[in-house]
């Protein structure tokens, strides 16, 4: 019987990291037009699209854990 481990290790739960961003307003507008289009938040779009051109540059860390799902967390019971 083979021996009992730890089994698979996992990452602990990471903040996201917040970031001041600055932007023309008209880029920003453009960008929560095609957010929107996609139906995803300005900030979900900046993050996909960010995770995007990493990956195409092969910059993307291997660690980077997958996009967080659409929607709210998911929270407690509901009231």
């Amino acid at each position: 019987m083979p021996p009992e481990g730890p089994g698979p290790r996992r990452r602990p739960q990471q903040q996201r990291k917040q970031v001041l961003l600055r932007l023309d307003p008209a880029v920003y507008e453009a960008l929560a037009r095609w957010a929107g289009d996609e139906l995803r938040s300005a900030n979900a779009q900046i993050e996909f699209l960010l995770r995007k051109a990493l990956a195409e540059a092969g910059r993307l860390p291997r660690e980077t854990g997958p996009l967080p799902r659409r929607g709210r967390p998911p929270g407690g019971p509901e009231q």
